[in-house]
């Protein structure tokens, strides 16, 4: 697991190498075993008062691809330092007028173990159509559930750094002085 102290100076790393001008601002750096995911608001498109949805829509998707490509080498200097310092991929994305459009990402293979149970909820998402092939239908409930569940699941997260904090400041933790065996002599 990613230590708190370990996420604030990756989140800082990130700042502080990011071009000034790459972004509007720099939204959100997370991390996992895997892979760092980094994702900055850019510029909405400048469209009259009366444009469409539709007219929004392809704007926005339009200045996505057109930041995408323009940014390109840019982001992949930094993601060759960023990968060689951390020793994970680096996967991008950005906000643009109310959407969040990821670049290429990680897929991480997860090995599990199902009793029959769960794998018949795998395979009815599979004969309904829902799903191509069990891994699938698994990934396809991991994002039902995170869709439902972010505030249980953001409160899971800040409960885990929580508890890293306390155990880096445990018994087995080095003291303020140096080490020691924490016999008085």
């Amino acid at each position: 697991m990613i230590t708190p102290d370990q996420r604030e100076r990756l989140r800082g790393w990130f700042a502080g190498r990011l071009p000034d001008d790459l972004f509007v601002r720099l939204v959100e750096v997370t991390v996992d075993r895997e892979e760092i995911t980094v994702i900055g608001e850019i510029p909405q498109p400048r469209l009259p008062d009366a444009a469409s949805a539709v007219e929004r829509e392809s704007a926005v998707q339009g200045r996505v691809q057109e930041f995408r490509q323009r940014t390109r080498e840019e982001r992949i200097d930094v993601a060759r330092e960023a990968e060689h310092r951390f020793g994970k991929k680096v996967s991008w994305g950005v906000e643009c007028g109310g959407e969040r459009v990821m670049f290429t990402q990680v897929a991480a293979p997860v090995m599990t173990r199902l009793r029959q149970p769960e794998r018949q909820v795998l395979d009815t998402l599979v004969a309904g159509g829902v799903a191509r092939s069990r891994s699938d239908a698994l990934a396809w409930c991991v994002r039902l559930v995170r869709r439902h569940t972010d505030d249980w699941l953001s409160e899971l997260r800040d409960s885990l750094e929580h508890v890293e904090r306390v155990r880096a400041q445990g018994p087995d933790a080095e003291p303020a002085d140096g080490p020691g065996d924490g016999k008085r002599t």
